[in-house]
């Protein structure tokens, strides 16, 4: 059977006050001490009573753990210079989804004939990279269809060439018309 769920308020008995954050501060110890040998953590734990006296744990020593996260602390930056940073991205955002609107044809209304004449051209690009992808594409197709063509043709001498022989074996007139035949012997 366990404990009940103690309520967490403050402990108005100065001696129950005492006697519980000696336990509560040693098993707090006790379980940094059991964090750092289990994990091979670097563990630090700073705890001052409400009388100012203080306890402290460090795995590797509480001053090296300190020097170590002062290293690693970045002062926050002030707020106007992130809100500035999400303006721009947010602003960048709203231009890239406008060109994007443009390049397929939405929203032309209130562009002038120089931006249409800019956007105009950017299409004429895209079309003739895309042609010269597809003609590229198509290149490669032929010049592997003809290389299926040569494969095929050289297997089709071979075998032209060995017809006579299996028909000579077979006792057959061999006959070249539109290619090969054999015809049983009668």
């Amino acid at each position: 059977m366990g404990r009940g769920r103690v309520e967490l308020k403050r402990i108005e008995n100065k001696i129950n006050r005492q006697v519980t954050f000696s336990k509560r501060r040693n098993g707090l110890l006790k379980k940094a001490y059991e964090l750092s040998v289990l994990c091979d953590a670097e563990v630090a734990l700073i705890v001052f009573s409400s009388r100012g006296k203080l306890y402290e744990f460090g795995s590797s020593g509480i001053t090296r753990t300190l020097e170590r996260y002062q290293r690693c602390y970045y002062p926050p930056q002030d707020n106007s210079s992130w809100y500035q940073e999400v303006s721009k991205l947010k602003a960048k955002y709203e231009s890239l989804q406008r060109t994007q609107r443009h390049l397929l044809g939405e929203d032309l209304g209130p562009l002038s004939v120089k931006e249409l004449q800019n956007l105009e051209k950017q299409l004429e690009g895209a079309l003739a990279q895309a042609r010269q992808r597809k003609t590229q594409i198509m290149m490669e197709q032929m010049e592997e269809l003809r290389r299926k063509e040569r494969q095929l043709g050289d297997l089709n001498k071979q075998l032209k060439s060995k017809v006579p022989s299996v028909c000579s074996r077979r006792r057959t007139i061999c006959l070249s018309g539109h290619g090969w035949r054999c015809i049983p012997d009668k």
